[in-house]
């Protein structure tokens, strides 16, 4: 597995007193054991785990070290909601690319290219430890959706998909005009997933299948 998830339960009311929409908390490991303050995919994942074993209803806010995400589940379609995209550079140059960085939760190189399959996996390596961030290149397809590939943090390779990496391809797409809102965009795994703006955050969604069932030891 690419990570590890652990839902914590959140106080219903605050130390003043009020009520809290807020149905858990959760912390995120990446498989080198370090934690990571989002994982679009993984939230989506949460949630759905949530649901089925009525951790919390199918339209559900968690807090992450991004802040609060906002799921809803239905069935195995899972869509979550993104913190709001930050733009943090628009004019980093490296190796004669253009690259954004932007902030979907965690921070993100992306480089718009019109051949995916040039990945460079030792430049992508150097990047994410010069800039502390993953590593994105995409391309437009011919019928407007996004193709994207991620070297990932945590998984220190290309990961089958990120999807705050999707997020922050499809953000600096759509900013540029290249594509329309509620588009496609397949990973490296080729499951599609189907992104969007609405108003100022992202939102994605994606099955959810379950692959195995295990136990942690304490």
């Amino acid at each position: 597995a690419d990570g590890l998830i652990v839902l914590i339960p959140h106080d219903k009311v605050d130390f003043q007193g009020n009520q809290s929409n807020i149905d858990f908390e959760w912390q995120f490991y990446n498989s080198d054991g370090s934690e990571a303050s989002m994982c679009g995919n993984g939230s989506r994942a949460c949630a759905h785990y949530a649901f089925v074993n009525e951790l919390a209803p199918k339209s559900m806010k968690f807090l992450t070290g991004a802040g609060v995400i906002g799921v809803d589940v239905e069935g195995n379609m899972v869509q979550s909601e993104l913190t709001p995209p930050k733009i943090l550079d628009k004019n980093i140059m490296e190796n004669g690319k253009l690259w954004w960085k932007i902030d979907t939760g965690v921070p993100h190189l992306v480089h718009i290219t019109k051949n995916i399959d040039l990945f460079d996996i030792n430049e992508a390596r150097e990047l994410r430890h010069k800039y502390n961030a993953n590593v994105n290149i995409v391309t437009v397809l011919a019928d407007g959706n996004l193709r994207v590939r991620t070297y990932e943090r945590g998984v220190e390779n290309e990961t089958l998909a990120c999807g705050t990496g999707m997020a922050a391809c499809f953000y600096r797409a759509y900013q540029e005009a290249l594509v329309q809102n509620n588009i496609e965009v397949y990973p490296t795994s080729g499951e599609v997933l189907y992104l969007g703006v609405n108003d100022k955050t992202i939102t994605f969604s994606g099955e959810v299948k379950k692959v195995f069932v295990t136990e942690v030891g304490n």
